[in-house]
């Protein structure tokens, strides 16, 4: 059974930093695309921040600069640092494994990210 564990969410004040991880079992990592979502209150789920195997990245244009995604397939881990951060990006923080050949795919059950100002 697939699972994708998201921790490292909390609360933290404008300007500070935060280090979400995302720890998937049940399958191999090395096979997948991973990525970070992320929903807001009201407002519909966004990428975030996308890393293919072996290491390509991109991210989304509010992101960009303040925010890193990196993968470890040996741990089975994939990591987003986020730095600078600001209220606007509270939100609850999604892991999301997509397969490089099929459909599939799998999410985790989110991890919430507050930024007080």
């Amino acid at each position: 059974q697939v699972q994708l564990l998201e921790s490292g969410g909390g609360l933290v004040p404008a300007g500070g930093s935060l280090r979400l991880s995302c720890a998937a079992s049940g399958l191999r990592l090395s096979m997948y695309d991973m990525a970070w979502y992320r929903q807001a209150p009201g407002k519909e789920r966004e990428l975030v921040a996308r890393i293919s195997n072996p290491g390509a990245t991109n991210y989304a244009d509010a992101v960009k600069g303040r925010f890193t995604i990196s993968r470890d397939n040996a741990k089975a881990t994939v990591a987003l640092q986020m730095n600078s951060l600001s209220p606007d990006d509270t939100a609850v923080y999604y892991c999301r494994a997509t397969a490089r050949m099929g459909r599939s795919n799998y999410w985790g059950q989110g991890t919430q990210v507050t930024v007080s100002s």
